[in-house]
């Protein structure tokens, strides 16, 4: 069977900037796919482009079989989208929101009835169905942006950073909902967040985009193995010498600086800033990779005491998609 997705080269540039660099994956029907990067990362310009909001500079995509650049009309009714900002009319209640956005789509009569109370009941709302949106939590709002975004009975449903500024009760009713539609209505969803835990919950597979690329593409659990054993140590004097000698150490495979978070790029029309060096800035990060992080953490101790080299600072890599990225990137996702 042939993916509900298939993305090729992708590429966005406003200007000399280019936001999206030739982004490439495809998504199976009825799988929940994760995207995953920092915010300025190019997951929302990326879902943009696939839901026709704007047009590509280069590459294309196919969504159930018709392209992005020539077949869009098409594709609007096969993609569902839940965008990060709300909308909804806030005088308005719930079920007259559903009922507004059903007949942009198309729908009406007895149709429309069922699909709203479907809707209102796979969002857990049915019993404030007929409550102002404006009395409603942030939480409870998105809810209604996720039903709304449904109505049509996509294929394949967008959700960008659907649990941003919600509260617990509600971000467990997201997650319920979005189960409960990929398994009882076999629907494909694309889940874009900055919330790895998240995406460890809900997705079969994941991409890790960062500053407009792929850098990692793999099932949830393969790319958790990627920490197999890692270990981040600071250290005032580092030389290719002292990195050579820590890489020969026994259950050690590989030692190496480790990246540093590199400043944003100023906003339109503002002045570049001077980068902010941190407190730690004295030392560096060494990464150390090891099959068994234990015994390699023992002997690289051992080695520095030996040799008389102060330690500044110590971390061993606990093995999930938060430090997944923190790996590939070396800076938090959150940043």
């Amino acid at each position: 069977m042939a993916p509900i997705l298939q993305v090729e080269k992708l590429i966005k540039k406003y200007g000399n900037f280019e936001a999206v660099k030739g982004v490439s994956f495809s998504v199976e029907e009825g799988e929940i796919f994760g995207l995953l990067g920092p915010n300025g990362a190019g997951k929302t310009q990326t879902i943009s482009m696939l839901t026709g909001i704007i047009q590509p500079t280069s590459g294309t995509a196919y969504i159930g079989g018709y392209d992005i650049r020539k077949d869009m009309d098409k594709i609007k009714r096969l993609n569902g989208l839940v965008p990060q900002d709300l909308a909804l009319y806030q005088t308005l209640s719930a079920r007259a929101n559903l009922n507004f956005f059903g007949r942009i789509y198309g729908l009406g009569g007895r149709e429309l009835k069922e699909r709203v109370e479907d809707m209102l009941r796979i969002v857990s709302l049915t019993e404030r169905a007929d409550e102002p949106v404006q009395n409603y939590s942030g939480g409870m709002k998105r809810r209604v942006n996720i039903a709304a975004g449904l109505l049509h009975q996509p294929r394949l449903f967008f959700l960008d950073e659907p649990t941003v500024g919600v509260d617990p009760q509600s971000r467990n009713h997201i997650f319920e909902s979005v189960l409960r539609l990929n398994r009882e209505r076999g629907i494909s969803i694309i889940y874009t967040s900055h919330y790895m835990e998240e995406v460890e919950l809900l997705c079969n597979r994941a991409a890790i985009i960062d500053e407009g690329k792929i850098i990692a593409l793999d099932t949830i659990k393969n790319l958790v193995a990627m920490l197999s054993g890692v270990i981040h140590i600071g250290l005032r004097q580092v030389d290719d010498a002292l990195l050579g000698r820590l890489a020969a150490l026994p259950a050690v495979q590989q030692a190496s600086i480790a990246p540093q978070p590199v400043p944003p790029p100023p906003a339109e029309g503002e002045e570049p800033k001077e980068r902010e060096i941190p407190a730690a800035a004295d030392y560096q990060i060494v990464k150390i990779e090891a099959e068994e992080s234990q015994q390699a953490l023992i002997n690289v101790i051992a080695f520095l005491n030996e040799q008389d080299i102060p330690i500044a600072s110590l971390q061993v890599l606990e093995p999930n998609l938060e430090n997944v990225f923190l790996h590939l990137t070396g800076k938090k996702l959150r940043e």
